[in-house]
């Protein structure tokens, strides 16, 4: 069984797409068993920062994925998000 660390949102369009191509699984395939459209498979696999933790759970249920949540020995600072100075802060 592969095990795979990710700690970015930017590192899961990659790996939700790898895990469906190795359940041999389209989109559309995806999409029916989510009650969803293929478009919406399709965004789901790139944009996956912005899908729902709910949804998120029930595609990698579909694709056989399991969630696993591990402390690490020490936590990692989380990184300031970048700002233009021109735009000022963007809380």
């Amino acid at each position: 069984m592969d095990e795979f660390t990710v700690r970015t949102t930017q590192q899961l369009p990659t790996l939700l797409k790898a895990f469906r191509k190795t359940a041999k699984l389209t989109q559309t395939d995806v999409a029916k068993r989510l009650g969803v459209t293929q478009q919406t498979v399709s965004a789901m696999e790139r944009n996956a920062e912005s899908v729902s933790a709910e949804r998120l759970m029930a595609l990698m249920n579909i694709l056989g994925v399991d969630l696993v949540l591990r402390a690490r020995a020490a936590p990692v600072m989380p990184q300031p998000l970048a700002v233009r100075e021109a735009d000022g802060p963007s809380w």
